[in-house]
């Protein structure tokens, strides 16, 4: 009989949330709760979230807007990745103090450096509001009631099942963040962009701050009188390590999953937003990567910009794989006509194809502004060219300039072409001369009215494609009325779940709430007789130490730690050899705004820090393949060797309970 249910249920995107897969709501983790205690899992529902107690939601935090933190000490110290902390970092350093490279350690708190808009919040809870806003209240109402009850409280109405429910979600925002330690980016960056979304890995992504509030423990602005944020719960630093087969549980915030969206929808990404997203990045990465090689100066400035484009980049290579292995769309295919026998809604999905078709012009445009005319500075200030930095810069900017133009008119081919651009063209011969003549405005007189008249052009396109689809947010390549059509298909295969006995099975797509995933550590198999182990080591780095490449010159005091052995506590024996762990992987659900979230053990105990998933791995905002999807943290006993060895901040330890 189960072999036929597998045989029955396999293709279908809609099959109950097999092995580790699911972004689940922790306000209602207690229907999750008896699978995850039969997986390993030691607590209970109220230890992961209550709104009567202190729970592990009180030490996660939303960093920065799009990634996740975690606090381990009673006194404000916060872990996430080095990746999520970079533009803090860049915006420290200078050649003189290049924390990029040589990392950074405050010896003190005094010398703990303030960051800009730089701000963390707090889930003080989450509760549904579909009952409330169906008897009339809106959602600014909802919010300003919420955001009344206590200072620095934020709250968004954030929608679940494309809108057949809706929950508030109440923060408490603090807006006084520090930087505290950061290592080398040849250890938090290992292996660059060329590691990055691959396996074996052995990047110490990781870095620390430090959540200040006022006397009050209530959220301030930056002041030198703000003490340290005294939080009503930190996690437990476990040191004993991981192995295969052990449970794991993440808790952070995904930014964005697209489980129930349209076959269209999938072969429009696989076939002609990723490759052309993709084909555009690689020109942009390209100019930009020539002049971080030829001026270390620039290498510093450019180094967040590369690293932001570079990170989707590779990301979209990886989904239109994993879609085309999987054969996704035509799993989607079959799972649609199922939907219609079984629920007699066909006429949903062919409401649904009619709106894509209308939308996709619109869809597609939008992207390509994303990826070319939006990119650009349209004027630079006074101070930013007083800058010696700015005349290197130069020859880059125009030459970014170039390649936006160059490529947009190169690929409008679905909507009108904005006139001004048209016309600049036939006036100069050439996209890019035309680019040459703009980016020189842009310079020398950025408030000249041609400038002008093109930022208007290009905005006003864009907001016809806004009014055009309805909606500002183009989250899953919908419109207003896919919103609409989407809320009823959804709701149709809820019910069609709850038929066949599969209730609880659907998990709401990931849209930056706070969500719990669980698995355990796993290696997996790569290729036919290829078995990728979970966990790598400190000798991997060493074998891939090369001093000639920026990425993989790593400190020449983790050499010598290598070398002598003396990892002290940090040590492990693994295949009768001496080393310390750095990374591991486990089966995990994660996506963007993962990035930086715990990793905690059957106890509860932070184990490690999420930083990226598989290459193989991408396609899981639209297909979960438990066979190979694979999140990839950085092993805790490696963040806490090179706090203390490498660092020499061991003191940081000291307010951190570790067992």
């Amino acid at each position: 009989m189960k072999r036929i249910l597998l045989t029955l249920f396999s293709l279908l995107l809609l099959a109950p949330a097999t092995a580790d897969e699911g972004m689940w709501l922790p306000s209602l983790i207690s229907h999750r709760i008896g699978d995850m205690r039969a997986k390993g899992f030691r607590l209970t529902a109220d230890d992961i979230y209550s709104v009567n107690k202190a729970s592990m939601k009180d030490a996660v935090v939303l960093f920065d807007g799009g990634c996740t933190g975690e606090l381990v000490s009673a006194e404000g110290l916060l872990l996430t990745n080095h990746h999520c902390g970079y533009d803090a970092i860049q915006s420290h350093s200078t050649l003189e103090h290049d924390y990029l490279t040589r990392g950074f350690w405050a010896r003190s708190r005094d010398e703990e450096l303030p960051n800009k808009n730089l701000n963390v919040r707090f889930l003080v809870r989450m509760e549904e509001v579909t009952d409330r806003m169906a008897a009339g209240e809106t959602a600014d109402e909802i919010v300003r009631k919420a955001e009344a009850e206590g200072k620095g409280y934020k709250a968004a109405v954030e929608q679940m099942y494309y809108g057949n429910q809706q929950f508030l979600f109440l923060y408490e925002q603090f807006d006084d963040v520090r930087l505290v330690a950061a290592p080398p980016s040849s250890i938090g960056k290992f292996g660059g962009d060329t590691d990055n979304w691959i396996w074996p890995r052995h990047t110490g992504d990781f870095s620390v701050f430090r959540v200040y509030a006022g006397p009050d423990n209530k959220p301030a602005a930056y002041s030198p009188d703000n003490v340290p944020y005294r939080p009503r719960r930190h996690f437990t630093v476990s040191t004993r390590g991981v192995g295969e087969g052990d449970f794991t549980m993440i808790y952070g915030f995904p930014g964005n999953t697209q489980q129930y969206i349209l076959s269209d929808v999938v072969k429009y990404i696989a076939e002609t937003s990723d490759p052309m997203k993709i084909a555009i990045r690689t020109g942009r990465l390209d100019i930009i990567a020539e002049a971080q090689e030829s001026d270390p100066a620039l290498r510093i400035y450019y180094a967040a910009k590369h690293a932001t484009i570079a990170n989707a980049w590779k990301k979209w290579q990886g989904e239109v794989l994993g879609i085309n292995r999987l054969g996704t769309y035509d799993k989607k295919l079959r799972t649609e006509a199922r939907f219609a026998e079984a629920t007699g809604d066909a006429e949903v999905l062919e409401e649904l194809r009619k709106e894509f078709a209308r939308a996709l012009p619109y869809y597609y445009t939008r992207e390509l502004l994303a990826e070319t005319l939006l990119t650009l500075a349209y004027g630079y200030a006074e101070e930013e060219k007083a800058d010696p930095l700015f005349a290197k810069r130069e020859p880059t900017e125009r030459a970014l300039y170039r390649q936006a133009f160059g490529e947009y008119a190169a690929r409008n081919n679905l909507l009108p072409a904005i006139p001004e651009i048209e016309a600049g063209i036939g006036q100069y011969g050439s996209p890019e001369a035309y680019a040459d003549h703009i980016f020189g405005l842009a310079v020398n007189d950025p408030a000249n009215g041609e400038i002008a008249a093109l930022k208007t052009a290009v905005g006003k396109l864009h907001a016809e494609i806004v009014g055009r689809l309805g909606t500002r947010s183009l989250r899953n390549f919908n419109s207003a009325r896919m919103n609409e059509l989407y809320a009823r298909y959804v709701e149709g295969l809820r019910r069609w779940a709850a038929a066949e006995k599969r209730e609880g099975a659907m998990f709401p797509d990931a849209n930056l709430t706070l969500r719990v995933a669980y698995g355990t550590v796993a290696g997996y198999e790569y290729a036919d007789g290829e078995y990728h182990k979970p966990l790598t080591t400190l000798d991997g780095i060493i074998a891939k130490d090369n001093p000639a490449i920026y990425d993989y010159d790593i400190p020449q005091s983790l050499r010598d730690l290598h070398a002598s052995k003396a990892y002290g506590r940090w040590g492990v024996e693994i295949g009768g050899r001496r080393t310390v762990p750095v990374c591991f992987l486990a089966t995990n659900h994660t996506t963007g705004g993962n990035s930086g979230s715990p990793i905690l053990n059957a106890r509860g105990e932070l184990v490690g820090i999420n930083f990226d998933r598989t290459w193989r791995s991408t396609m899981s905002d639209i297909e979960f393949d438990p066979a190979i999807c694979r999140n990839i943290a950085v092993d805790i006993r490696y963040v806490l060797m090179v706090i203390d060895r490498i660092g020499g901040a061991g003191y940081l330890l000291d307010e951190m309970t570790l067992r």
